[in-house]
């Protein structure tokens, strides 16, 4: 890695810079100054680099904003076993992330101002990847009593949800709507009726029907979904929609944004890459939750990021220890690692012709930024220098084994994928750089 000068000063030089938030795709340089972005452009050190500035040459890659990855679970503190706040964080910066939003679902649950600032604190520690947490939306996940959610927005609070449950209760999460909606808060939904989904555990249809496995109808999430808009409607709240995965629930988000209703959604990389058919010979790896759904429903998703109904792309990393998932199929944990896998999935959709390379950038750098209130996921000067250096055309193959997460359970094991993370710089620090 490379030594700071005295100077502070950092040149990239020969990049090519993309900017999703101003539309910039064009060969330029960018110069750090300390923890901040000092210049950009296509003109910049087109006489030289002056002397006393460090130069990073980028060798004609790709220089973007740090990925900004919405939702993760990083199982501490509570269990450690499964994934730190350190594994994760080098995990999230060998994947090209630099800001990461932690989901309240750890042991104590992060639902006192204390835990929002035990994982801030550790986190600046570690000096990876940022970390951000949501708080709880009920006191302990309960869905019964509403959390302190304005002090643990004063505490650093990014927006508040359940985690992994659905908020059951209508009054319930009618109550945190309106009470969020008072400072401007966002309730963070995981959109699945919850009897509907109980016991299940995966699609719902003929292929867990031959599999002799207890299914998820596809309309536990757009039920869910039909119910909640009427509560944002009622309450004028800003609700979000997590991990959207039926062609149904995307139908749902697109007629509520047609009606001018504060929601937004997003989704993750196995809804639009992968289908009920990962599962295969009972492989549970590729038991989430949500479950993979149809092939029209895969299809329904990626409609839904084209047209911008789907607002942003998260990891849904959710690392779960090998005993958890070396198990049949029905007892084994849902979830997945993808903080790694992210960056090259998402460009799935600019290599299959879906998505431009600068609208697929945008799903996983200035819109969960945007959504979050972050000053992040952009190339703007006085912004903190959180960049990634990226070769969109390196092709590599997925190996659990060599993930740099505590958990190697990733559906996507063994999948072939284009585009890889060259270095990583949070706060003008290389704090990931790739061997040739």
């Amino acid at each position: 890695m490379p030594t700071r000068t005295a100077s502070g000063l950092v040149a990239y030089v020969n990049a090519r810079l993309l900017d999703p938030a101003t539309g910039l795709d064009s060969p330029g340089a960018l110069l750090t100054n300390g923890e901040t972005i000092a210049d950009v452009g296509p003109g910049l050190f087109q006489g030289g680099v002056p002397s006393g500035i460090e130069v990073v040459d980028c060798r004609g890659l790709c220089l973007a904003p740090g990925l900004v990855d919405m939702r993760v679970q990083l199982r501490e503190p509570g269990e450690e076993h499964k994934e730190t706040l350190k594994s994760a964080g080098e995990a999230a910066v060998a994947g090209g992330v630099t800001s990461m939003v932690c989901l309240p679902n750890t042991y104590p649950v992060i639902d006192e101002v204390a835990t929002v600032e035990f994982v801030a604190r550790r986190a600046r520690k570690i000096g990876l990847a940022k970390v951000y947490p949501y708080a709880a939306a009920t006191k302990g996940l309960e869905g019964k009593e509403l959390s302190e959610m304005g002090m643990l927005a004063e505490a650093g609070a990014l927006g508040f949800t359940d985690g992994t449950r659905a908020i059951r209760n209508a009054l319930v999460l009618r109550r945190a709507l309106a009470y969020a909606a008072t400072f401007g808060a966002m309730i963070v939904q995981h959109p699945e009726e919850p009897a509907l989904a109980e016991g299940g555990v995966m699609n719902e249809g003929e292929l867990a029907t031959r599999m002799g496995l207890a299914g998820i109808p596809a309309a536990a999430e757009a039920i869910m979904l039909e119910r909640d808009m009427r509560l944002v409607e009622l309450t004028g709240g800003r609700y979000h929609a997590a991990h959207i995965a039926t062609a149904e629930g995307v139908a749902v988000i697109r007629r509520a944004k047609a009606k001018g209703l504060a929601v937004t959604c997003d989704t993750a990389p196995p809804y639009f890459a992968l289908n009920e058919l990962a599962v295969g010979d009972y492989r549970t790896f590729a038991k989430l939750s949500p479950p993979l759904r149809a092939e029209a429903d895969r299809q329904a998703v990626v409609a839904g990021l084209v047209d911008g109904t789907i607002d942003a792309i998260a990891s849904d990393h959710a690392p779960q220890d090998q005993d958890s998932k070396r198990q049949p199929f029905a007892q084994a944990e849902f979830g997945g690692v993808g903080l790694e896998t992210l960056l090259a999935v998402t460009l799935e959709l600019h290599h299959n012709g879906h998505l431009g390379l600068l609208a697929a950038l945008e799903r996983i750098t200035h819109a969960p930024a945007r959504l979050l209130g972050l000053a992040a996921g952009r190339l703007k000067v006085g912004h903190a220098a959180d960049l990634v250096v990226f070769d969109p055309g390196r092709g590599w193959k997925v190996d659990s084994e060599k993930l740099r997460s505590k958990s190697k359970n990733s559906p996507f094991d063994g999948r072939p994928l284009q585009g890889l993370a060259v270095r990583t710089v949070v706060d003008g620090r290389t704090v990931f750089l790739r061997d040739a």
